[in-house]
């Protein structure tokens, strides 16, 4: 493959692409009035050649661009506070947004974090599109993910908790109690997070010596409405499970209104534990026995490494993992006699 010995300018990679310099410069900033040709074409140019810029950035915005894949629940608010603390110390202004599944909705955010070009972007849970990660990185904004649905490729920083050794910890906590009978309802199969605290949980019952029952393992989505629909199959097997391990808050709330429906009470017939330790699941009745999952120390870490990023300054690590803390409370007990 050719190479140049210096990066390209806006007008050489016009010529070269046979494009007129407004278009590659829409492509260089991210614009959509692009066809997806027309985009394919230069980008490649550019990673081919490079790009030289030929005056130099802007200064950015005081400014944090926070994203989730959605605003819902306690999960966000934990978040944001994180982030705050750290970018109020900075005198940095929060913005938050939420990005659906909509790539329309993506480029519509995209292109308006492009124009104000904030100090950089933490994007929370679901990562963006490699296209996205290539805007940015030509804009020089940098990027932290948080929480990644799934490993981050590149060298593109993160911060994530101990979602295996939450999983191990949660499911221990039932075997220590004495239940051999025990369920799992997990969140989304794409979900970094998701996987790994089914493997701490199997991890658990392979070193009691428990097989994994299939029939006691659901995908609720990490959703509230997942967690009732799999609790409730749970619990209306002949030989039902004695406890329940909800990988997040939600749907171990859920799993209280299947338990409900039922006529089952918690935790005489059934213990439940969940994981995040939002802070409304300490008033449900009973109060719900977790894992503690460090919402506000992760965000505020990541903000700490954006901010570094957005100094010039290389970090120490890429990659950020904070421990998780097993939190007993009342909905957990040895199973029924």
């Amino acid at each position: 493959m050719t190479t140049e010995s210096s990066p390209l300018t806006i007008a050489q990679l016009a010529e070269l692409a046979g494009v007129s310099t407004a278009t590659v410069s829409k492509v260089v900033n991210g614009r959509s009035e692009v066809s997806s040709e027309t985009r394919a074409a230069v980008e490649e140019l550019i990673r081919r050649h490079g790009y030289r810029r030929q005056r130099r950035r802007s200064t950015p915005a005081a400014l944090v661009e926070l994203v989730f894949h959605a605003l819902e629940g306690d999960y966000p608010v934990e978040i944001t506070k994180g982030v705050a603390q750290v970018a109020r110390r900075h005198e940095l202004t929060v913005a938050v947004s939420d990005v659906r599944r909509d790539s329309n909705a993506g480029d519509a955010w995209l292109d308006g974090v492009l124009r104000h070009r904030p100090s950089g972007v933490i994007a929370v849970f679901s990562g963006l599109t490699l296209a996205q990660h290539e805007q940015l990185a030509r804009r020089e904004i940098p990027l932290v993910l948080l929480d990644p649905a799934d490993t981050p490729s590149g060298n593109i920083p993160s911060v994530g908790a101990g979602n295996w050794h939450g999983g191990l910890t949660a499911t221990r906590h039932l075997l220590d109690l004495g239940h051999r009978r025990i369920g799992i309802i997990t969140g989304p199969d794409s979900a970094l997070s998701s996987r790994a605290r089914l493997d701490g949980y199997r991890t658990a019952l392979d070193m009691a010596g428990l097989p994994v029952d299939p029939e006691l393992i659901g995908r609720g989505g990490f959703l509230i409405e997942g967690g009732l629909a799999e609790a409730r199959r749970m619990l209306s097997l002949p030989d039902r499970p004695t406890a329940i391990f909800a990988t997040n808050d939600g749907q171990a709330i859920g799993t209280y209104h299947a338990a409900h429906q039922l006529g089952l009470r918690i935790p005489d017939d059934l213990s439940v534990i969940g994981f995040d330790d939002l802070p409304s699941v300490r008033w449900a009745i009973p109060p719900l026995t977790t894992i503690r999952q460090p919402l506000i120390d992760m965000a505020a870490a990541a903000t700490s490494m954006l901010l570094t990023l957005a100094q010039g300054e290389q970090l120490a690590q890429s990659r950020v993992e904070l421990a998780t803390e097993l939190v007993v409370r009342e909905s957990t007990a040895p199973p029924p006699a």
